[in-house]
């Protein structure tokens, strides 16, 4: 795609990046078959190829409207376009760099600009989401079967284990997970400490940054990301041998620092490094000995492989052989590449088409009659189990049930 950018953007990092980007499209449109919301609207500008016309248009200093912004702000970046796409193109990153300098742009309408801030302000801060989430527990009685839906009953955590191995690893404490589903990353650490290694809860540390980032507040977002790296670098130095995330948005953010902070003199070598030492928590258990969690068939589950998962960090199919391997029957999933509609802030933003794809999603999730769902991303567990009529959890919380020789149907 031949390309000439204005003079706002021609010299600078990120345009040059973007160019980069824009030549390798050749306009071939094998992505629109596999993007969600192309194939429930049916508009070419609701599909890759049609958004990278938009951001081209931008870029090379055209006009852009609220119309640009709503068929920018409609797009998952489940980033399904490019595992399909044969030219390699980083769509998710040129959509980022578009969403920032749309966002200049074109002022949004009041009501938008405060709910997106209230979700920046809220969701990345731990102390203030537990406590409306306290809040709302305590009203959900009250509340309309939809709404009670969206609410997740309280539910006790595992004891962390001491750190009492010379093998670490460093997990984040994250920012909604710990209030939402604090059995999760309690669950990896016992895994993780059967398996002879610690993970350690890196203090100072908290949301990942992705939130602000992708909502196109970048300096906010690079401002997590900043005190996240201060707060591992310690951690780092005395020889932890990765960071771990359970959470498979959390984790492709991090892996994604090196290029978000490039540019950053202070920080881009401290970011490469994080990057580097990044592992979603199946990428540890597919390098370790799994057979003292190993059993005879342990329940029929189906496995929703997040978008950040599969299409961002490219490990499709690794959860699923793990469970396979240790005695789980996986049930058919017809379109296992499609996103379920949660995509980070997009279920709030945009809830319509949020709903008509979770509404696919379960009845795929759910056609073989499983015993309960299994995913790997926060969002996608609150999402999932709104709607799901069998139980949801994070997969990593099924191996702690091994763990303890229970089942996953007795999970709570």
């Amino acid at each position: 795609m031949q390309t000439q950018l204005a003079d706002f953007v021609k010299d600078t990092p990120e345009g040059r990046e973007a160019d980069a980007i824009l030549r390798k499209c050749v306009h071939c449109g094998f992505c629109t078959a596999t993007c969600p919301t192309y194939r429930l609207l049916g508009d070419e500008l609701d599909g890759p190829r049609g958004r990278i016309y938009l951001l081209k248009q931008m870029l090379e200093g055209q006009k852009v409207t609220t119309r640009t912004q709503l068929h920018l702000d409609r797009c998952l970046s489940c980033r399904a376009c490019e595992t399909t796409c044969p030219s390699g193109v980083r769509y998710g990153r040129l959509a980022d760099i578009g969403r920032d300098l749309l966002e200049r742009k074109v002022q949004r309408p009041w009501l938008q600009r405060l709910q997106r801030l209230a979700l920046r302000k809220l969701l990345p801060y731990p102390r203030r989401f537990a406590t409306i989430l306290t809040l709302a527990r305590l009203i959900r009685p009250m509340l309309p079967a939809a709404l009670r839906a969206k609410i997740p009953p309280k539910v006790s955590a595992p004891q962390w284990p001491a750190a009492r191995h010379t093998r670490r690893v460093l997990m984040l404490k994250g920012c909604v997970q710990p209030a939402m589903a604090p059995a999760i990353d309690a669950a990896a650490a016992n895994v993780l400490d059967r398996l002879g290694i610690s993970a350690v809860r890196v203090d100072g540390s908290g949301c990942c940054g992705a939130l602000s980032y992708h909502l196109a507040a970048h300096e906010e977002g690079k401002a997590f990301m900043r005190r996240n790296i201060d707060a591992l670098w310690p951690h780092i130095e005395q020889g932890a041998e990765a960071i771990v995330s359970t959470a498979s948005g959390c984790g492709l953010m991090l892996k994604e620092y090196a290029d978000v902070l490039k540019y950053d003199s202070v920080y881009a070598e401290k970011a490469e490094r994080v990057s580097a030492l990044t592992r979603d928590i199946g990428e540890i258990l597919a390098g370790e000995d799994l057979s003292s969690l190993r059993s005879s068939p342990v329940g029929r589950i189906a496995f929703h492989s997040p978008c950040t998962l599969q299409h961002g960090q490219k490990l499709n199919g690794l959860v699923e052989r793990l469970l396979s391997d240790l005695g789980f029957e996986l049930t058919p999933v017809d379109q296992p590449h499609l996103c379920c509609g949660s995509a980070g802030t997009y279920s709030l933003l945009q809830p319509e088409l949020s709903q008509k794809l979770l509404a696919d999603k379960i009845r795929a999730l759910e056609q073989g009659r499983p015993e309960c769902i299994a995913t790997a991303n926060i969002g996608c567990w609150a999402h999932l189990r709104s709607s799901a009529t069998v139980p949801v959890h994070h997969w990593i919380e099924l191996l702690y049930l091994l763990l303890e020789g229970r089942h996953a149907k007795s999970a709570p």
